[in-house]
């Protein structure tokens, strides 16, 4: 396709000849591809209107971001192309602007002083070596004409209207000083600050705890709501937009395959695509009269895999791990990651390990696999203490303990195919010799529903889900009793995570695998799981049934995670809930204050809550 941009003859009409904010009509776009350009989207037509909210979903490679870069015309830096079509923005003075046929000056002008963006991963957005406060003044000082003094006083209004807390030093520091949630409040003050016409919110909340989610969506509505601001949101999570679109337009391979009203659409899918959409989204919830795990596969049987008074594959107990803080030679505290935690899985069994970014989920699975070298407790794996393992232990852990992580890309050494990697396992430990080897890679690559030429490819040849099943597979090849899935489908678009889910469960079912499972994905997390164990500030806050924990969780933390959990069907929607202001505390702590460990106390058959809990908040 020619990269020529389809011109108009007019760049400005009068307001009155549309009523919508930002109508986009017939739009394609090309990016560069080895045998020149390659359409990424095409005939694309989209409107938003003034304080409405528009939701742009699809899967990854479906076009969402481009059309966003297109629209700010941010694209063009990308090295893609407008090819097709026009983009008309109605501006404050109520000019109707083709921003296709606008030059570059012109559009210098009309970012953040009339179309703000939030992108998804605000480290990337923010300069990371200039202050929040001078960031954000820039943008004031550039667009609305104030002075340094007046910019700086908006800059710190600006944070208090968003919610950071303590906003007069958080308004001195860099943006890596921040946690995420406080780094995407910063962009979104940036994205305000000139109180734009129209906001593109690109994947805001995807790489947010669900709490901390909750807050930016409620902020989110507040702002769009004070300044009339028209909404695109862009995400692939359909549970947010059944929280906040009042219209959605599905995008497929480049393609708008359809649009309709919030509720319409969620009722009544049309189109093949928007239907495996919605069935591939977990709803919490769905599970509550079961008292057993069920993958999304159709028609499937409950998860009965756990042998009753079976021994355990693994107990954890009384473990710590925690991480000094020095300030040059001196010792000045320590990150207490993992406080105390003990707990059991069982064969075939799946134990959810649940809770908020900095919590020590990560770091407990590590801990057990001596990623992380603990400083109190024990592991024993099938009675053996592996804690400090002799050689033959340790053999024994690398071979009957795997983990599965969450970016597959960095977990396979981009050098070895894909066969190489899976076959080293079974090399290592000496599970087959010669041609054995072959035939063991091609069983794993079926069993994980890959084709056997896949041997023979690199990661890079692969898709994010095809990568992740070569770890499973990998991870299947030393015939462990344990699989630690840490994460393992939160980077994977929906219907890839149902596939992935699935074939864990699959596999947990033919091999009576345990697994510990590792997620801040409540609805996923209902779904594998027999039991729940939810951690809060490196601490096993509540233990028990799934069943006992999702549907009658007694600890307010675990309370405050289920109820930030967005509800994918609009018929549900509700305000979204009062959850407390600001992120988990820092576990960091001075040396002479060590935290306090609060007992578990029996509150049901299995299920065990933390003393300081019963009867009353956190």
């Amino acid at each position: 396709m020619a990269e020529t941009v389809t011109q108009h003859p007019a760049l400005t009409m009068p307001a009155s000849a549309g009523a919508d904010l930002l109508r986009v009509q017939g739009l394609s776009l090309a990016m560069p591809g080895a045998d020149g350009p390659v359409t990424v989207v095409q005939e694309l037509d989209l409107a938003v209107r003034a304080g409405e909210t528009v939701a742009l979903v699809g899967e990854s490679g479906s076009g969402k971001s481009v059309t966003a870069l297109a629209i700010t015309r941010l694209l063009d830096d990308t090295g893609g192309r407008i090819t097709a079509g026009r983009i008309d923005f109605t501006t404050r003075d109520g000019a109707r602007l083709d921003l296709v046929a606008l030059d570059d000056a012109a559009m210098r002008r009309l970012r953040g002083a009339e179309i703000g963006m939030v992108f998804q991963e605000p480290m990337t957005s923010l300069n990371p070596v200039m202050r929040v406060d001078e960031q954000i003044a820039e943008a004031i000082r550039l667009h609305r004409g104030m002075d340094d003094a007046a910019a700086l006083a908006e800059a710190k209004r600006l944070l208090d209207r968003v919610r950071v807390a303590d906003a007069p030093r958080q308004l001195q520091r860099f943006p890596f000083e921040l946690s995420g949630g406080m780094r995407q409040r910063v962009m979104i003050a940036l994205a305000i600050s000139c109180r734009p016409r129209l906001l593109i919110a690109d994947e805001p909340t995807t790489a947010l705890d669900v709490t901390v989610q909750a807050q930016v969506l409620r902020l989110l509505r507040e702002l769009q709501a004070e300044y009339g601001m028209g909404l695109l949101f862009i995400t692939h999570d359909m549970g947010v937009v059944a929280e906040i679109a009042d219209r959605v337009a599905v995008l497929q391979r480049g393609r708008c395959v359809e649009q309709n009203e919030t509720a319409a659409l969620f009722a009544a899918p049309s189109h093949a695509y928007t239907r495996m959409l919605l069935d591939a989204v977990p709803m919490l919830g769905a599970l509550a009269d079961e008292a057993l795990p069920r993958s999304f596969a159709k028609d499937s049987l409950p998860q009965d895999t756990v042998t009753p008074g079976a021994a355990p594959v693994l107990e954890v107990r009384g473990i710590a791990t925690r991480f000094p803080v020095r300030r040059g030679l001196r010792l000045r505290g320590r990150v207490h990651a993992v406080e105390q935690v003990s707990f059991a899985v069982r064969p075939g069994e799946t134990l959810g390990l649940v809770g908020e970014s900095g919590c020590g989920k990560s770091t407990t699975g590590r801990s057990i696999v001596r990623l992380e070298l603990p400083d109190e407790g024990q592991v024993l794996l099938e009675g053996t203490d592996i804690s400090r393992p002799s050689g033959a232990d340790l053999a024994r852990l690398h071979r009957e303990i795997q983990v599965v992580f969450q970016d597959p890309y960095a977990a396979l050494n981009p050098r070895l195919t894909l066969g190489y990697s899976i076959a080293e396992p079974i090399r290592t430990h000496g599970l087959a010799k010669g041609d054995a080897i072959e035939a063991r890679v091609r069983s794993l690559l079926a069993d994980v529903g890959l084709p056997a030429e896949f041997a023979q490819r690199y990661p890079h040849e692969l898709s994010g889900g095809q990568r992740q099943r070569v770890c499973i597979a990998r991870a299947l090849a030393s015939e462990p009793k344990l699989i630690i899935a840490d994460e393992a489908v939160a980077a994977l678009d929906v219907s890839i995570r149902a596939q992935v889910v699935n074939l864990l469960m699959d596999l947990q079912r033919r091999h009576r695998l345990a697994m510990l499972f590792i997620s801040h994905d409540m609805a996923v997390v209902e779904r594998v799981s027999h039991r729940v164990a939810v951690m809060y500030l490196g601490q096993i806050v509540e233990i028990g049934p799934r069943q006992a924990v999702m549907q009658t969780p007694q600890h307010a933390y675990t309370q405050r995670l289920l109820a930030a959990v967005p509800i994918p069907d609009p018929a549900r929607r509700r305000a979204l809930p009062p959850v407390a202001e600001g992120e988990v505390p820092s576990p960091m702590r001075r040396l002479e204050d060590a935290p306090i460990v609060a007992p578990l106390v029996r509150v049901g058959p299995d299920h065990f809550v933390a003393r300081h809990s019963v009867g009353g908040l956190y």
